[in-house]
């Protein structure tokens, strides 16, 4: 089997595009991996085409020897290693589907069939593109008030999820809401990254907004990204202790500081999501950086994620997936949350345009709060063309 053939697809998906990857070979079988574009990535698709070019005629059952060609061409990280990752993966749904049986089994089987999960990005869709919410064309309320999140709070309860995560939002008190999002260039604060009086104000009140809505039984998680330096992470994580949060998520490239604000809080500290492959992982791990080191397995590959876990349990800590992109990037991080052992609980985004599920033959399932393992061979899925061509990307 010979791969003779490499496709980028791409499609609306709201505020973002979709970028799908396909792979076909001389015997007819075909793969898919997702890779994302946006938050200043562009340029990725322009990589991987490049960079696919290296794969022609190459057998991709042979994933360590895809891997290792590979990674010998992409030494710089960044891009590149996210053109390897989107390349390596659909290899790997190839694969499995050569064989007959999902990605998981091919990699020794599910440790788990129903992966726990968390409504992601909850109140901060609703609020920063409201104009898709409220029926045009996502029928659920947008944001707009701080009384809106206890509304979303019971929301998250009834669906039956036993987590959320939310981002920093600050509200006007006259019907109007930013997102707090300096790290990324955007708003007040940046370029300094300086946190306020009104930044802690308002994680504390759309913290407590939330707990009041979805009740002690729905574990609270805050995402701070790279707002802030390590001093507001601090003073952040210290104000947020009444409120037993699973966990406060917060980037930052100091393995030494991550790990001195954890020491100064009973808040648990995840990150590392923007850290790529094993060599990067390491001195955070050394440092005692994160209680939950999370893993991005579109970005990595799952190859090099699972290598990523399994340093983590070296160090007795846990792991999570980072999913931010599409629908089949969420499937493939199931497969990831199926086969480690040392993993913490899976993201999801449940706010989503109405086609985004219809985009794969098998859509993501979800039941009380737990992501459903498909069965399939390969990924279990498979992006459906006629629903990609049906929705042409808006950039």
């Amino acid at each position: 089997m010979k791969i003779v053939k490499l496709e980028d697809f791409h499609a609306d998906g709201g505020w973002q595009d979709f970028s799908f990857l396909k792979i076909t070979t001389d015997e007819g079988l075909v793969g898919w991996s997702e890779f994302n574009e946006a938050r200043g990535q562009a340029g990725l698709t322009g990589i991987i085409r490049s960079l696919g070019k290296s794969v022609i005629g190459e057998d991709p059952r042979e994933i360590n020897r895809i891997d290792a060609m590979l990674a010998s061409q992409t030494r710089l990280g960044g891009l590149q290693s996210q053109a390897l990752a989107a390349i390596e993966n659909a290899c790997l749904d190839i694969s499995a589907k050569a064989l007959g049986v999902p990605v998981y089994q091919m990699l020794g089987g599910a440790v788990r069939q129903r992966l726990p999960v968390y409504w992601s990005h909850c109140a901060l869709f609703r609020a920063r593109y409201g104009s898709f919410f409220g029926g045009r064309p996502i029928d659920r309320p947008e944001i707009t008030r701080l009384e809106d999140l206890v509304e979303l709070g019971r929301e998250v309860k009834a669906s039956g999820f036993k987590a959320l995560k939310t981002n920093i939002l600050v509200f006007d008190g006259k019907g109007g809401v930013r997102a707090h999002n300096p790290g990324q260039g955007r708003g007040v604060a940046h370029p300094d990254r300086n946190i306020t009086i009104d930044e802690i104000d308002a994680a504390v009140d759309q913290m407590s907004a939330l707990r009041e809505g979805a009740g002690p039984g729905v574990r609270l998680m805050l995402d701070l990204n790279f707002h802030f330096k390590p001093e507001g992470y601090k003073i952040l994580a210290k104000k947020l202790e009444p409120l037993d949060l699973l966990w406060l998520e917060m980037d930052s490239y100091e393995p030494e500081a991550l790990s001195l604000i954890r020491q100064t809080t009973s808040t648990p500290i995840s990150s590392l999501e923007a850290v790529l492959g094993r060599r990067n992982l390491r001195p955070y791990l050394e440092k005692r950086s994160v209680d939950v080191a999370i893993i991005d397995v579109e970005w990595n590959g799952l190859v090099e994620s699972l290598r990523m876990a399994s340093m983590a349990d070296a160090y007795d800590v846990n792991v999570a997936s980072h999913t931010a992109s599409g629908p089949l990037s969420t499937i493939v991080s199931a497969h990831f949350g199926a086969v480690v052992p040392n993993f913490r609980i899976m993201e999801y985004d449940v706010d989503e345009i109405p086609w985004r599920q219809k985009l794969l033959t098998n859509p993501c399932r979800i039941e009380n709060g737990e992501f459903l393992l498909p069965t399939g061979p390969g990924w279990g899925t498979e992006i459906d063309e006629e629903v990609l061509h049906a929705h042409p990307p808006r950039r």
